[in-house]
């Protein structure tokens, strides 16, 4: 059993360690920060809610308030309008 275990450490040893592995790790490591940092530059930043504790202003106290229902423009003879008998 300690000699397998020996050959297999062996033969990770020599795979991890060959040049091809070392070239292509770092070429996904480069490829997945280009692809992270793309991303991050499309993304759209949060929109942050501001709740606002602003009051509608209240109207001048000068201000002429007119009752429209009294305003005798809109009469049913200015409308074109008969009354029913």
């Amino acid at each position: 059993m300690n000699m397998y275990q020996n050959s297999i450490f062996e033969m990770l040893k020599n795979v991890v360690s060959s040049w091809q592995v070392i070239v292509v790790t770092v070429a996904l490591v480069l490829y997945i920060y280009i692809v992270n940092y793309v991303a991050r530059s499309y993304h759209r930043p949060r929109m942050i809610k501001k709740i606002s504790f602003k009051r509608k202003p209240k109207p001048a106290a000068d201000a002429v308030i007119t009752d429209e229902s009294n305003d005798s423009s809109n009469s049913n003879e200015d409308l074109g309008l008969e009354e029913a008998t």
